[in-house]
């Protein structure tokens, strides 16, 4: 199972869409041999759940790194 299943199968369309869309990112992110961290994981649930934009999220992460 992924960090984003329960989304997938029991959230809110528009959160199934992000839920989706989160996981591609991080399976590229695992091919290219990369481990994802915290902090992404729990900024990305945020967005899921509606609590902060992409555009916040892009500010996060490169405020983050």
């Amino acid at each position: 199972m992924s960090e984003f299943d329960e989304y997938i199968v029991h959230g809110e369309p528009g959160q199934r869409e992000k839920a989706d869309a989160w996981q591609t990112a991080i399976g590229l992110q695992n091919v290219g041999g990369l481990k994802v961290s915290d902090y992404l994981l729990d900024t990305a649930r945020q967005h899921i759940e509606g609590y902060i934009s992409i555009d916040d999220v892009q500010k996060c992460i490169k405020a983050y790194y």
